[in-house]
């Protein structure tokens, strides 16, 4: 089979949402229609047998919450489908973050009780600013919540996206009878005692037989309400989705299996191929000849027993091969590898290639940082794998002297791993460690501890933002930083930063100097 078929039997995409609106129930639903997994309760078995392995999973377990982005593969119906599962925890947004870089698409998964949540706000704002293609699961339709239009209102009000019912729902929590799939024109009844969803053609809801399946008050009402659909929201359109102006959405409830199967039929149908990615240099195709990935995530084995570490590998263009040699861009020195691996659910295997949308787990002995790219030669930098303004700020200390060298390693090796950012003080040289979560202070003092063999204790320090600076005025950017010197610091890449103690504090520096560029972002 040649690269461009390759091409197009790949989806790859990400599912986010708030914590607790399903997300990992719709994975493993997923999962199971395409035979990845055998039996409900899989995905969850698997973290727990994997927290066992290892001290450092106890804080997860105990918390009762995923910290790493699961990578899962599957075959269904002729296609290749990449999953990316995100941590829902606001702790760990930052790794949602850089995840939604390596996807092509995304579903964002709503609770029908409570409906739009802020960290859904977030990440859909992150997708948006890609121009990601979206699909909404509305989930979890066999329990009580919102009316159904007052969800789409929901939905375009709060984060702004175009709503386009591709399936209706027939009542809700015990009332609810299943789903009207307005995509295939077909009524799919729900039964919480039957593990198969009863799926009927129905072209014309008029007809006098729907009566016979779903009674006259609800026949009655769905008629109602479709003709209500049909006027006030707008047709599907490919191309409007493709470019993440239009948003399907879907009714289901994950956790019975239903309304999952028209997700996943629908989504093979519709949802993107690989698609071009931006690098600073140039458009990167993905039917290109030779080979392009970039790192978007490094995750650590946090077994004691094995110091590795694992860096996930997007690939772009070409197709990679197992034992070639390849040139890290950065460090620019060529690299091969012997053992790369692709991941199918939680079974790592060792693959011989792989093509443009898959997802590569390389071992890495410390050379890898993410962003950096790999190339069979030509230096790319690819664009849009941002650091964000962290929320929380710690002043570190060396708490055993002898150690120093031991500290600088970890919390450089670390900070290349994404588990947080530090900035050092430009005035006095303090090492402060900002992150979006307090549970990564807890993380990295841990692993310092028992990977690195260095303790670190934390100081307290308010601060409102850190912001990434540029100005094209050198002396209005001059006269800056002498005044602020104090709140002047650099990132682990040498870039300019300001520490903004307060809104109030920001919000001046910025009416004082218009000519200053202040970014929540790092990819400016």
């Amino acid at each position: 089979m040649g690269l461009v078929e390759e091409i197009n039997k790949r989806r790859t995409f990400g599912i986010v949402s708030h914590p607790d609106a399903g997300k990992t129930t719709l994975t493993e639903k997923l999962l199971l229609f395409g035979g990845a997994i055998q039996v409900a309760g899989a995905v969850k078995s698997n973290k727990i047998k994997k927290s066992a392995t290892s001290d450092f999973m106890d804080i997860e377990r105990q918390r009762g919450i995923s910290v790493a982005t699961s990578v899962m593969g599957f075959q269904y119906r002729d296609k290749q489908i990449n999953i990316l599962d995100t941590p829902g925890h606001k702790d760990f947004q930052e790794d949602t973050y850089r995840t939604l870089t390596a996807v092509d698409s995304a579903i964002v998964v709503i609770d029908v009780a409570k409906g739009v949540e802020p960290q859904t706000e977030k990440l859909v704002e992150v997708c948006k600013m890609r121009k990601t293609p979206m699909i909404v699961f509305i989930n979890k339709l066999d329990r009580e919540g919102k009316d159904a239009f007052d969800l789409l209102d929901e939905v375009e009000q709060k984060i702004n996206l175009t709503a386009c019912p591709m399936s209706w729902p027939i009542g809700m929590g015990q009332r609810f009878q299943g789903v009207y799939n307005l995509y295939e024109k077909k009524l799919v009844l729900f039964n919480p005692h039957e593990k198969q969803e009863e799926t009927i053609e129905f072209t014309d809801l008029h007809d006098p037989e729907l009566e016979n399946h779903i009674g006259e008050r609800a026949a009655e009402e769905l008629r109602e309400e479709i003709n209500m659909v049909n006027e006030v929201y707008p047709e599907f359109d490919q191309e409007a989705y493709a470019e993440g102006e239009l948003n399907p959405v879907f009714f289901g409830s994950a956790i019975n299996n239903f309304g999952v199967k028209e997700l996943l039929d629908c989504f093979v149908d519709i949802a993107p191929m690989p698609r071009p990615r931006e690098t600073e240099e140039r458009l990167i195709d993905p039917s290109e000849n030779k080979f392009s990935g970039f790192v978007f995530k490094i995750h650590a084995n946090m077994d004691p027993k094995h110091r590795d570490r694992i860096a996930f590998l997007r690939i772009c263009s070409g197709e990679f091969k197992r034992n070639t040699n390849y040139l890290h861009v950065r460090n620019e020195k060529k690299m091969k590898f012997s053992n790369p691996t692709t991941f199918m659910a939680s079974k790592k295997e060792i693959i011989e290639n792989a093509y443009p949308g898959d997802i590569v787990g390389l071992y890495d002995s410390g050379n890898f940082k993410i962003g950096d790219a790999l190339t069979e030669g030509e230096k790319l930098h690819f664009k849009g794998i941002p650091s964000f303004s962290p929320e929380q700020f710690r002043i570190v200390h060396n708490d055993d002297p002898m150690k120093s060298k031991q500290l600088a390693k970890g919390l450089l090796q670390l900070m290349d791993e994404g588990v947080a950012q530090m900035f050092t003080k430009e005035f006095g040289g303090t090492r402060i460690i900002g992150t979006v979560g307090a549970l990564q202070f807890d993380v990295i003092q841990y692993r310092l501890q028992h990977e690195y063999g260095a303790k670190c204790s934390y100081e307290p320090l308010h601060l409102h933002k850190a912001c990434w600076l540029t100005s094209d005025n050198n002396e209005q950017f001059k006269e800056f930083l002498q005044r602020r010197k104090r709140d002047i610091a650099k990132d682990k890449d040498g870039q300019l930063v300001f520490l903004a103690e307060s809104a109030w504090q920001l919000k001046t520096m910025q009416e004082n100097y218009p000519d200053v560029g202040f970014h929540f972002t790092s990819d400016f």
